[in-house]
């Protein structure tokens, strides 16, 4: 099972990218939480409360789609290893392709009027199965990692080894843990500013941002797994 080096340049770089297309999710599709199952629970029950407040059918077909994107990368990956090739790597563009979708077809819904459109239900769709890919890769192949789209998480890791700190009981570990969940925390808030300000002024098209951080990953990835050439 191939895995990145470059530790934390892919937390800061996945978590951005799970913080904006979070936050352009939400403001353009209806409050959706591509990204937060448990978000959209919450929505559920308030829609099943008020129907007149959100849209409902949305946020219900989002469950399945972020399982199905879960469920189809741990069937890739397996089938992948299997073989002894670049899970990482393929799980990545299995992400990066569905991504693309969620922007195609988000820029043929706009503009977003009051109700979810055909083409609206199928972006949010889409954007939901590339975040269930983005999460299990993240369990999968990252383990690695602090958490990149589950922020909460985080934030109590960072507070509770900040405490530690502060009372002289850390050792290193502690002090190495809150550096690398700092990355992902840090950059899950920028990507989400950001995402809120381009959306606004780009429309779906403003997930170029992203696409483009994944592809780079994706190519910093490839690389690293490269076999090095034969010498002459």
């Amino acid at each position: 099972m191939d895995q990145p080096p470059h530790s934390r340049l892919f937390g800061a770089s996945l978590g951005f990218l799970a913080g904006y297309v979070d936050t352009l999710g939400f403001i353009a599709l209806f409050g959706l939480f591509t990204a937060h199952v448990t978000g959209n629970f919450v929505l559920i029950g308030a829609a099943l409360a008020d129907p007149s407040r959100v849209s409902i059918l949305l946020k219900f077909l989002a469950f399945p789609a972020f399982v199905i994107g879960v469920a189809v990368t741990r069937l890739m990956v397996l089938a992948i290893d299997r073989r002894g090739g670049p899970s990482l790597t393929l799980a990545l563009i299995l992400q990066w392709v569905l991504l693309a979708a969620f922007m195609a077809f988000g820029c043929l819904a706009e503009p977003i009027g009051k109700d979810v459109s055909d083409m609206a239900m199928i972006a949010g769709l889409l954007g939901t199965a590339a975040m269930g890919v983005h999460s299990a890769t993240s369990r999968l192949l990252l383990a690695h990692l602090a958490p990149t789209s589950m922020m909460t998480g985080n934030v109590t890791q960072i507070v509770l080894d900040t405490v530690d700190v502060l009372r002289g009981a850390a050792d290193a570990t502690t002090s190495a843990r809150c550096v690398k969940t700092l990355w992902p925390l840090a950059a899950f808030a920028v990507g989400a500013i950001a995402a809120a300000f381009a959306y606004l002024a780009y429309g779906f098209i403003a997930l170029a941002v992203p696409l483009t951080v994944l592809g780079a990953v994706i190519l910093v990835q490839q690389r690293t797994v490269r076999p090095a050439l034969p010498a002459a």
